[in-house]
């Protein structure tokens, strides 16, 4: 179906070690924008290059694709678009308005690049209301040139406290990778900065190098070691964590879109409980609008 409808994923680009697991439940992350980033990150495996032409037809394959599948979750993600004024904002919009039209009862989750020097980009994206809002910072400020050599972690800590500003009743979503050199007090400070922005969700995964020309793997993080960093994540007040050595964005994206909805309900309850205040039904669903219950 990917190739008849002209479409990439980013679970073949980016060479995801859980293709085989998320492919049986016809579950995939479609990578919009073509193929090819116009940044050399050195942790990943996208080639880079020239930026293809935007694909007028991208939308509504993505659109097709997801009814036919009959997908409750989808994510869409894309390469960076430097070269467009935009950074492909208006092909997200649109992707997820023919979402909307072929497949109105899937949730979107969105992927985006930084939208670095793109004013008006991220705005223009929020509007569209996607039901969660992911972009990762990948790594520790730290290594930051040497990993990501394009970015800037204070930008991209910006906007994910921009997309909470615009619109709070999106979900806000952004990871990690471990095992590149950093410092286990740089990975609590990340998770400190994340709540500063209201980030619910934290994904923590170990880096594994695509191919030798990639930076090396520094060191192989312990399962117990996951473990507590999805205990201090917890601790410092993230609706959701997913933490292990296989953890990846997208990665049982749908069953966490669950959690998300439950947690959420359920902190809501407790703190209008804490407060002895009635319970406001009607702001829960503003808060929850897909929970049926």
């Amino acid at each position: 179906m990917m190739r008849d409808l002209n479409l990439n994923t980013v679970c073949e680009e980016a060479a995801c070690p859980n293709i085989g697991e998320c492919w049986q439940k016809k579950h995939a992350t479609v990578m919009i924008l073509g193929d090819t980033c116009t940044r050399a990150c050195r942790f990943c495996n996208i080639k880079t290059g020239k930026g293809n032409p935007v694909d007028p037809m991208e939308p509504d394959n993505v659109g097709i694709a997801a009814g036919k599948m009959g997908l409750n979750h989808i994510v869409i993600t894309s390469v960076d678009r430097d070269d467009l004024p935009d950074g492909g904002a208006d092909q997200f919009v649109k992707v997820i308005q023919k979402l909307r039209e072929h497949a109105p009862n899937t949730t979107i989750e969105i992927l985006t690049p930084d939208f670095r020097n793109k004013p008006g980009a991220l705005e223009k994206v929020v509007a569209a209301k996607p039901d969660v809002f992911n972009h990762n910072l990948e790594t520790v400020p730290r290594l930051y040139n040497h990993i990501r050599p394009g970015a800037r972690y204070f930008h991209s800590m910006r906007l994910l406290d921009r997309v909470k500003q615009i619109d709070p009743t999106i979900f806000t979503k952004s990871g990690i990778m471990v095992g590149l050199g950093e410092a286990e007090d740089e990975v609590m400070q990340v998770m400190n900065d994340m709540r500063s922005a209201d980030i619910d969700f934290i994904t923590i995964g170990q880096y594994l190098q695509p191919t030798k020309k990639h930076v090396d793997v520094a060191d192989f993080i312990t399962p117990q070691q996951f473990d507590k960093y999805a205990a201090r994540a917890k601790s410092k007040g993230f609706l959701h964590v997913a933490s292990s050595p296989l953890t990846r964005s997208s990665f049982h994206a749908g069953e966490d879109f669950d959690q998300l909805k439950a947690a959420r309900a359920e902190k809501l309850l407790r703190s209008q409980t804490k407060l002895d205040a009635p319970i406001d039904i009607a702001e829960m669903a503003r808060l929850n609008p897909l929970n049926e219950d």
